[in-house]
Formats: structure tokens, sequence, C-alpha cells
């Protein structure tokens, strides 16, 4: 059987590990569990080390993204299971992820249903995340930054120099799947409500989330972002140009302006297809 590490990342979640470290080690006695302490200033090392769990303490806070890098590296198992610290995954899920896994595919998220988002605003922004990947890829995405995930270790690892440090490593490693054709699969599960604060404030992260749609289309094909938009800039040209010659009888700097803006949308869309075709590049290539 393959080895499985369990890979937690956690800043200031004692009062949800002294929980779910119990839990998990009872659901899945023989895996590696590793919990990535993010720079807390609680006691989750010492909840850890009561537990028999190894724990990854970082310095200073690295972001979400960074404890995932640093635990993937460090795991010895085969196969990677994701969880967030906070209490909201249920251990006893994993042997559903893990069996789809064994189906064949690559990766398998735990995909949440409308009453486990935290908040109609939240559920809001996921839904338009899932129909834009689920638009960029052609395939259906069913929750696109679920932190809850398994993954074949060889896999995840040819991506780890694309994930940020930030929050958005689920968007990053799904897309980077779906753009290398492994096969994701999608699990429903019921996430709990979260013990403690989260660290997701609405209006500083807002324009990250703005962001993560951006990125969603760059990462799997610039093209599909630069296309639409140098082509509005050419109709928009054309619009002002059939204006201003029907009104003036004469072509205006508005018009060429907008055209121009056309071919060097549509050149900086060529060059990052071709950067996006050489990131992903086997690493033993």
């Amino acid at each position: 059987m393959s080895r499985i590490s369990i890979i937690l990342p956690a800043k200031n979640e004692a009062a949800a590990l002294k929980d779910l470290l119990p839990r998990l080690t009872a659901a899945q006695p023989g895996a590696e569990i590793i919990v990535v302490d993010d720079g807390s200033t609680d006691d989750t090392r010492a909840v850890c080390a009561s537990n028999g769990v190894a724990c990854l303490s970082a310095p200073y806070s690295m972001g979400n993204g960074a404890a995932i890098k640093r635990g993937a590296r460090a795991a010895a198992g085969d196969i990677l299971v994701f969880m967030d610290g906070d209490g909201q995954h249920d251990p006893a899920d994993i042997a559903r992820l893990l069996a789809r896994l064994d189906e064949g595919y690559d990766m398998v998220v735990g995909a949440r249903s409308w009453e486990s988002q935290a908040g109609v605003g939240r559920g809001l922004a996921n839904t338009l995340y899932n129909w834009l990947a689920s638009r960029m890829t052609g395939q259906v995405v069913a929750d696109l930054t679920s932190g809850f995930r398994v993954a074949r270790a060889t896999r995840f690892r040819e991506f780890i120099h694309l994930l940020p440090n930030g929050f958005s490593y689920p968007t990053t490693s799904t897309m980077a799947f779906f753009r290398s054709a492994y096969g994701v699969a999608y699990e429903p599960i019921k996430a709990a409500e979260r013990v403690g604060k989260s660290h997701i404030r609405p209006i500083r992260d807002g324009l990250r989330f703005l962001l993560i749609i951006f990125k969603i289309a760059t990462l799997y094909s610039p093209l599909k972002l630069f296309v639409p938009v140098s082509a509005a800039f050419f109709l928009l040209g054309c619009a002002n140009y059939a204006f201003t010659f029907l009104t003036h009888a004469r072509l205006t700097n508005g018009s060429t302006l907008m055209w121009s803006a056309a071919v060097i949308v549509f050149l900086i869309g060529l060059v990052s297809e071709q950067i996006t075709a050489l990131t992903y590049r086997p690493t033993d290539s």
C-alpha cells in the first residue's frame, strides 16, 4: 500500500488541533501526520507533541501556501492529503477521497456544498470562481478553492514552484493539474464551522480575490483572456472610427490608440502563452 502523508497548515489553531489530531490519528492510524506551524504564537507545538504528531515550525508567518510547500517537501508519503487545521474538515472523509484516487485520478478535491460556505459573500465568490474555471478548462470545477484535497506526491511536487505563499494555492494547483492533463475529481463533503477566528479579511483580501480571477485565466490559457480583450479594443476602435467618419469625415487619435492597444494586448497574450507552455514543462525534461 502507498504511504499517506497528511499535511495541515496551522497558524494559531491549537484549540482546533486538540480535537482534530486525535480524530485524525484514529481515522488514519498508519499515516504520517505533519502540522506546519506558520509562526503560531499559541501552544500549537505543545499540542502536536502531546499527540505524537510531527510539527514543522517557521520562525515567522510565511503564509498558508508557504506552509503547504514546506509540508509537501518534508512529506515521505506517496500520497499527500491536505487539510485545514481549523477543524472544518472531517478526517472520516479522507477515506472517500482516497477511494476516488484509486480510480485512476491524480488529485481528488473535497467539494463543499452551499451550506458549507463561510457566508453568502464567500459562497457567491466561490461560485464565480468555479464557473470561470469551468469555462476555461472545459471541465466541471465543483470547488476551486477547497483546501481539502488528496494528490499523488510526484504530481503535486511538479508544481510547487508555481504555488504562491498566500491563500490561493488550491486555485493554482487545480489549474496546474488541468493544464498538464492530470485527472482531477471532486468528492462532495460537508465542511463544519471553523474553530476560532478566520485569518481572511474581506476588505483586505478583496483585491486578492479579484486577482485570483485573472490568475485562473493566465494559469490555464492566457490567450483565452487576452484575445477577448484585444477584440474588444479593436471593435471599440472600429466603432469610434465609424462615428467620427460619419460625423466629421476623419480618423481620430482615439481610434488609432484603441487599434494599437488591440495589437499590443494580442502580442502580450502570445508571449504569455509561450511563457505558460515553458512553465509547465516537466522538470526532468
